[in-house]
């Protein structure tokens, strides 16, 4: 039985390295909570002695709630994970041998043709020619990926000496970095998949491993400490002097867990990511060691107790407050976003694989089983829209107090906007972006329902209809950059009231209709599972187009697409990174399954069940076994 208190093993020495030597190889005991610190000194050039030393943080797994008092400046000095180099230089960047095949030179032949106007065209020349064409399309395509790899491996951040992770964005243009010189772990998730199709698994170990052991520290702001599990949004390597002594250097890792983000919402897609990320290592690696480690599987355990805590809330879906995930600034996705609950899902099939069979995870998987039922139930049957539900909305009776009722969240039929009417098709449909009672947020939300379709939290009907209604829509959602993050755009008082006039999430921009060409590799990935990668292929033959000449950008503005972002930053490393990721798996369309989830038949089981039971039988005393209203 695996208690709070365990011990864990720390990621410095603990398993074998796949890549890259690792200074510190002791194995360090955790009680309290306890960091690691790497001392390094430089005896030459050519040869390095390592050795490590340990100091104490906090780590407390706290029996019952209580309010910390300590001021957030005075905890802060313990919040960081150090690694002391007893030398004047600094870490250098990350360099390695591409090992992964040559760089190719863009120096295409030109061809001219010459028509002889007094005899008919040769159809053999017309076939030379479109041979010709695609090969100087395929060179393009070489030569924008290698522009792509040299630019994601400049973006890696190294700790000890070791690759971590990367930065946000590396934009020489721009005189601003704000938090953009950060490694975000959503924004690493698509550079670390591209690593693992690389076979390069070094870096996403590593990641992995640190950030498990960032999770561990408490987190205050105000005097207030979140739930145990919680994982950051980024962290920062510092490199700073070393106390008491001019000649050396200490590297800190500082971690953001939403205490210093703009609006101090705390990330809770991060958690989510980590565990998928987690699992498509395993998967892709083979190397299944590291997620039967002790510290791992309490670190995938603390996250999903955070997640499955009991509250007031009525409904198996995620509440929480708004911006907590990729959109992480007021948009109006409080309370139910489709996003965290795709990626929720995703999350605890990846973890009820991982998890180890065993008598203190028992409670644990009963609890994560239970919830995959009734959320699968409530998603698949009450965000779902097409033109036959919508129809029906618009029909709704209201004020119905019954458990029988039709329109359980009284919604009522003047919600339904004008654009929706005029917009959808009448092949297609897809999830909405949020339900909560008396409220439909109808706005189609793209990575929410492209990871529905990859967790198989939809059907595989719903799944084809969702590409169905993108390629329906394709001048909307895609036009001449792919892919518009939610449609349509917040404009007006409407926009003015739900985001508070945010100057950067006007109409069409950023958040609020902007087009983010990262969301690339989330739709190939539903595509190829659904074996319509075609309609990926096209989507980055029109991102190819101009990804390298504007400079990767962050994003794009106008309804079409048409600018790159008035505040995007460029050489975006997840842009960069998505476009990498969705070549690779076009490539090789059997790797996109280190990322699916398969439709569990015990689940499809349950959900019949659900569908043709009486909700009066299920009224009564509370049963030992936990149940949710669905």
């Amino acid at each position: 039985m695996i208690s709070s208190e365990a011990i864990l093993q720390v990621f410095c020495g603990a398993t074998p390295r796949l890549f890259y030597p690792n200074p510190c190889s002791n194995l360090l005991t955790y009680s309290h909570g306890s960091i690691t610190k790497c001392k390094k000194r430089s005896r030459s050039n050519a040869i390095r002695f390592f050795r490590c030393s340990n100091v104490h943080t906090r780590r407390q797994f706290p029996t019952t709630p209580s309010i910390r008092h300590e001021t957030f400046q005075n905890r802060r000095s313990f919040h960081h994970l150090t690694c002391k180099c007893q030398t004047s230089e600094s870490v250098s960047g990350f360099t390695a041998e591409d090992a992964n095949g040559t760089w190719v030179v863009d120096n295409p032949k030109q061809f001219n043709t010459i028509q002889d106007t007094n005899h008919p065209p040769n159809l053999s020349d017309s076939k030379d020619n479109h041979k010709l064409k695609k090969e100087k399309d395929d060179s393009t395509s070489d030569t924008i990926e290698d522009e792509a790899w040299d630019l994601l491996r400049d973006s890696i951040v190294n700790y000890c000496g070791s690759p971590i992770g990367t930065i946000a964005a590396k934009d020489p243009t721009s005189s601003s970095v704000l938090n953009y010189d950060q490694v975000f772990i959503r924004d690493f998730i698509p550079s670390g998949i591209a690593f693992l199709l690389k076979g390069e698994y070094d870096i996403v170990r590593s990641f992995i491993l640190h950030t498990l052991q960032l999770q561990s520290w408490e987190k205050t702001m105000d005097c207030h400490s979140p739930g145990q599990g919680l994982m950051p949004a980024s962290f920062k390597v510092r490199t700073v002097p070393l106390e008491g002594d001019d000649t050396a250097t200490e590297e800190v890792l500082d971690p953001d867990f939403g205490e210093a983000a703009i609006g101090r919402v705390a990330p809770v897609d991060s958690g989510l990511w980590w565990i998928i990320l987690l699992r498509a290592y395993g998967k892709s690696s083979g190397d299944l060691s590291l997620q039967e480690r002790i510290d791992v599987q309490t670190g995938i355990k603390m996250i999903l107790k955070l997640c499955l805590a009991d509250g007031f809330d009525m409904f198996p879906t995620l509440l929480v407050a708004d911006g907590p995930c990729m959109i992480d600034r007021r948009m109006g996705i409080h309370g139910h976003p489709l996003e965290i609950q795709s990626l929720f899902y995703s999350a605890l099939l990846c973890a009820r694989e991982m998890l180890a069979q065993e008598e203190g995870s028992t409670d644990l998987i009963i609890a994560l089983n239970n919830r995959l039922v009734a959320l699968s139930f409530h998603i698949r049957e009450y965000y779902w829209i097409d033109m036959k539900k919508l129809n029906e909305i618009y029909r709704y009776k209201t004020e119905e107090y019954s458990y029988d009722a039709v329109n359980k969240f009284n919604i009522y039929p003047d919600q339904i906007s004008p654009w929706l009417v005029e917009w959808m098709p009448n092949r297609g449909g897809y999830l909405i972006g949020n339900l909560q009672p008396a409220h439909m947020d109808f706005r189609f939300f793209s990575l929410g329902n492209f990871w529905s379709v990859v967790s198989s939290l939809v059907t595989v009907d719903q799944s084809h209809a969702i590409l169905d209604l993108i390629e329906a829509k394709w001048a909307d959602l895609v036009a001449d950059m792919p892919f518009k993050i939610c449609y349509p755009a917040l404009e007006g008082q409407e926009w003015q009231i739900i985001t508070g006039s945010d100057p950067k999430n006007t109409p069409w921009s950023y958040h609020n209709g902007g087009s983010w060409p990262t969301l690339l590799w989330q739709l190939t990935v539903a595509c190829i599972k659904m074996g319509r990668p075609e309609i990926a292929e096209r989507a980055v033959k029109i991102a190819e187009e101009r990804l390298g000449k504007d400079k990767w950008p962050e994003y794009y503005d106008t309804k079409r697409a048409r600018f790159i972002g008035k505040q995007s930053r460029l050489f975006q490393t997840w842009t960069i990174a998505g476009y990498l990721v969705a070549k690779l798996l076009l490539k090789d369309p059997t790797k996109a399954k280190i990322l699916m989830n398969d439709e569990d038949s015990e689940l499809v089981n349950a959900f019949s069940c659900m569908t043709t039971s009486n909700p009066r039988k299920k009224r009564g005393p509370k049963s030992s076994q936990k149940t949710y209203i669905v």
